[in-house]
Order: C-alpha cells, then structure tokens, then sequence
C-alpha cells in the first residue's frame, strides 16, 4: 500500500529536503505541501492524505491548532509531528490534539522512514524527549488528582463509589442508610470538588483512579 503524505512546513528547504528524500522511498508518495497551518487545513479536504509530517511553528494557524482541526474533521488521518520543539509546552498541546507521533528534525532519514511506517500500523512514536515528558505530564495528573480525593470526605467518597457502580440517588439512597436528599448534596458537593460536570465525568473518575 503507498502511503500518500502532505508536508507541513513554512521553511521551503525542509520541504525540499523532506520531497526529496521521501520520494526515493518504496511506498511513499508527497501528494501535496503546505506553507502553513490553515494552508495544510485546506489541503487535507481536497487531497486526503493518509498522513501528514506537521511543523509546530508556522504563520497564520501553528501545527497544533491544525492538528487539532484536521483530527475532528478526518480523525483517520495520522499526524507526525516534526519539529525543531521537544520542550513540554509543545509536547504535550501536540499529542493533546491528536499527533500520532512526534520527531526531531534532527531525526536519522531511516528512522524517519521506520516511524511513519509503523504510525500506519497503528503505532505511536515518540522522540524520546517527548517520552519522557508526556510521562511527567501524566505522573503530574496523577499526582494532582489523587490530592483531590484527599479532600473528599468519606461519605463523599462512599457516594462516589456508588456512582460509578451506576446506582441512583435513590439506590445510593438506600444502600447508604441515608435520605435522597443528602445524597444530592454529596454529589453536588463532590462534582465542585473534583471540577467536574456529571455523574458520567464522576464515575469515569472513580474507574480511572480504581475506587471501584
């Protein structure tokens, strides 16, 4: 299967480079390049490729912003990001947005080649710098809400366990040895705790943080 890619980038000789090299691989076709993050947007409708090589800095709309709008238009679409960044405030927006893979543009050309064959077979590939701070990024979640549920008193927490069981207030209620009443106070004092907006948001909390 060739593998049909849009170049993102507003430097012309990195695209020249990339066009070059690129074309010289077994199942690789540049279908299309673009300057910018809006250009790359507008692209992307009428050419279709199965994946992109996304700049971050770039004029008129950046690489994450256009990865963010590419994603919720044609989710299918795979995404690398390569960059000059490995710092966490362009990591982290980046993969948030949907990049499948991020790379150095000091990247070796075979590694290159390697992971945007294995982002197609569905694998994520990450820099090692990105790595280690998408790991930081999620050890600092972490962190964050298992404080949180410190300050949760105990019968908030036992409601909260009960929510993600997918009981009513009514069932809650009961196997609680409380009133309904009382049992709408806790959720509505649990949701503003852990600044969330529903009983789904709470119960998925609860999974992610194995209270259940």
């Amino acid at each position: 299967m060739t593998i049909r890619i849009l170049i993102a980038d507003d430097h012309p000789v990195v695209r020249r480079g990339l066009i070059l090299f690129l074309q010289t691989q077994p199942g690789l076709e540049i279908i299309a390049e673009a300057t910018n993050g809006k250009e790359a947007v507008e692209l992307v409708k009428i050419v279709q490729p199965d994946l992109i090589l996304m700049d971050l800095i770039m004029p008129e709309m950046d690489g994450i912003e256009a990865t963010r709008q590419i994603k919720q238009a044609i989710p299918e679409i795979k995404i690398m990001v390569l960059t000059s960044f490995s710092d966490q405030e362009h990591v982290i927006p980046a993969l948030e947005a949907g990049a499948s893979g991020f790379q150095l543009k000091d990247i070796e050309p075979d590694e290159l080649i390697a992971s945007i064959r294995k982002i197609m077979n569905g694998e994520n590939q990450l820099h090692p710098k990105a790595t280690s701070h998408l790991l930081a990024n999620l050890a600092k979640q972490n962190r964050s809400e298992k404080t949180i549920i410190h300050d949760l008193t105990k019968r908030e927490l036992d409601v909260l366990k009960e929510i993600a069981k997918g009981k009513s207030n009514k069932e809650i209620a009961a196997a609680l040895f409380i009133t309904e009443k009382t049992v709408k106070t806790h959720v509505s004092n649990l949701l503003s705790k852990l600044e969330l907006a529903d009983r789904t948001q709470a119960a998925l909390f609860a999974v992610r943080n194995q209270l259940v």
